[in-house]
């Protein structure tokens, strides 16, 4: 039985959106979420977390 990763993974839903200055609901660019990505610490996580789960919400 697979475990449930991605619920664990959000624990603040939104606060990318609030660290990027999006407001909440709309579609974070992807030139931001790219750039937000190669940086370090939270956001660096964040960022790449939201990549992750774009490409799975594609398929």
């Amino acid at each position: 039985m697979a475990k449930k990763w991605i619920q664990g993974a959000i624990k603040n839903p939104g606060a990318l959106h609030a660290q990027l200055g999006v407001p909440q609901g709309q579609t974070i660019p992807t030139k931001k979420l790219n750039a937000a990505a190669k940086k370090g610490g939270k956001l660096g996580r964040r960022a790449r977390l939201a990549q992750t789960l774009k490409t799975l919400v594609s398929k």
